[in-house]
């Protein structure tokens, strides 16, 4: 097993890792909208959505995948009523490949963001 702890993106806010890499799969930690200081984006969902995706990259990258080998997305909310409008900005980064998804309502999220999101990637067949 080899674990995945980046300085490119913000640092875990507990005891946790980024990501582990187990055989052929990555397991990422859930993301929230943070800047690599570790500022709060914003309070606005869409943009909260937007750097988290440009963060799980980052954290995929260097465990030696990319969004394309993700094959599980797990989302996180504070108000499901959000939905639309943060599947609007994950569109964006996933065009010619769209994992399998579930996205949960959840009382509380780190923080207090709007969204969070985790991945599981899989090493691609050749």
């Amino acid at each position: 097993m080899k674990v995945i702890s980046s300085e490119k993106v913000p640092a875990a806010l507990g005891s946790y890792l980024h990501a582990t890499v187990l055989n052929d799969l990555v397991f990422t930690s859930g993301q929230i909208p943070l800047t690599l200081d570790g500022t709060l984006i914003s309070d606005n969902v869409q943009e909260q959505t937007k750097q988290v995706l440009e963060n799980l990259p980052v954290v995929l990258k260097e465990a030696g995948f990319d969004l394309d080998s993700v094959v599980k997305a797990t989302i996180f909310v504070s108000d499901m009523n959000d939905f639309q409008q943060i599947n609007q900005i994950y569109g964006n980064y996933f065009v010619k490949h769209q994992p399998v998804r579930s996205c949960v309502e959840v009382s509380r999220l780190p923080k207090d963001v709007k969204v969070e999101i985790e991945l599981i990637g899989k090493v691609k067949e050749l």
